[in-house]
């Protein structure tokens, strides 16, 4: 790639000066008697090199026009800048999240499942959803107390095997829905980012899925989201399941595996007033699609800023050198003026011709 190549004009002035350079001049006439015996004296070294200065001469021009269309070789770059968001998944595992009321490929299965499989989908990104690649994720999973799982971490493989390890608790001492507690965790899991950061992350938000009422831990949820709301941080509330009964597995006094009705509550008064405390959004979602859906609407909500710039960085080969399959080449000008003082001191030195 030339930057000004209208100096290639020059190129068909090289054919005269070469024939100029080359031609043979008519030198005086002596009057010999034969001329046998200086044809079988040999040419020496010298004799023979005598064009070597001016092609030497007519290369420099070469390189010269050559470097003045300043050939250049492009790199073209794309530097990327995300200004992303720190997002806590703030998931239940009480033994209620047993209820079998959703589907995956037709296939009862339980919530804390069904949970993983969409959450997975809307960090990781699929066919509907873009992932969030560029942001900070962490994981939080309660019951009768909070457990802080990773921190907010762009190691998005890590956190999707963490949650997808998550279990559902079979210790009725650790059993109960605590989620005053989780919001506070959370909430001290994304404060302390900006002291560990030369920047602050310019939005913080929390997902909360549960499928109960506040029933363990030491903090109320109003009181802790009120905390979040304080230090900008917005919460999306997620209610899980349906509604009045839900099937739920059990084993009955032979070892077997049976399901039966259940009555489920959702204190949705409580996560809307939580959601609406830190301007966020109450969701309920019923079944996998609508779950879906809840993630989609909230991946649109919290769209992270991407900018991309592409640019090209040039080397300009008359003055710098370059490598051309590996073979070191030094710059055009370089290699020009070479030739030049080469051909011109030879031209007045070794092989000077004689007037």
């Amino acid at each position: 790639m030339f930057h000004s190549p209208w100096w290639f004009l020059l190129l068909p002035i090289l054919p005269l000066i070469a024939w100029r350079l080359f031609r043979k001049r008519q030198g005086r006439a002596l009057d010999f008697s034969s001329t046998s015996l200086a044809r079988q004296l040999t040419p020496s070294l010298r004799q023979r090199l005598l064009w070597l200065p001016k092609l030497l001469i007519l290369l420099a021009m070469l390189f010269l026009i050559l470097s003045l269309a300043r050939p250049r070789e492009g790199r073209e770059r794309t530097v990327t800048e995300s200004e992303g968001i720190a997002i806590e998944m703030i998931v239940d595992r009480s033994s209620s999240m047993q209820a079998l009321d959703f589907k995956i490929d037709g296939e009862h299965v339980d919530r804390l499942s069904a949970i993983k499989s969409v959450a997975g989908k809307f960090i990781l990104g699929d066919d509907q959803l873009e992932g969030r690649f560029s942001d900070l994720v962490g994981l939080i999973t309660f019951a009768g107390f909070a457990d802080g799982v990773t921190p907010p971490t762009l190691d998005h493989g890590f956190l999707t095997a963490s949650l997808n390890d998550t279990q559902i608790v079979d210790r009725r001492s650790e059993d109960g829905t605590a989620i005053g507690d989780a919001i506070a965790l959370a909430v001290e899991k994304l404060n302390a980012l900006d002291e560990n950061r030369d920047q602050a992350v310019k939005s913080k938000i929390m997902i909360l899925l549960t499928d109960g009422e506040n029933t363990a831990g030491e903090l109320e949820p109003i009181a802790a989201a009120e905390l979040a709301q304080t230090l900008g941080i917005k919460i999306y509330t997620i209610g899980i399941g349906t509604k009045g009964q839900a099937p739920v597995p059990f084993v009955d006094a032979f070892g077997r595996q049976r399901v039966q009705m259940m009555p489920v509550n959702i204190d949705e008064e409580t996560l809307r007033k939580i959601a609406e405390a830190t301007d966020g959004k109450y969701f309920r979602a019923t079944d996998t699609d609508s779950l879906t859906e809840v993630y989609e609407e909230i991946d649109q909500l919290e769209k992270t800023k991407v900018e991309t710039e592409n640019f090209v960085d040039y080397r300009e080969l008359a003055l710098q050198s370059w490598r051309p399959a590996g073979f070191f080449v030094p710059p055009l000008l370089l290699i020009s003026f070479s030739f030049l003082i080469v051909g011109v001191v030879l031209q007045n030195s070794w092989l000077r011709e004689s007037s």
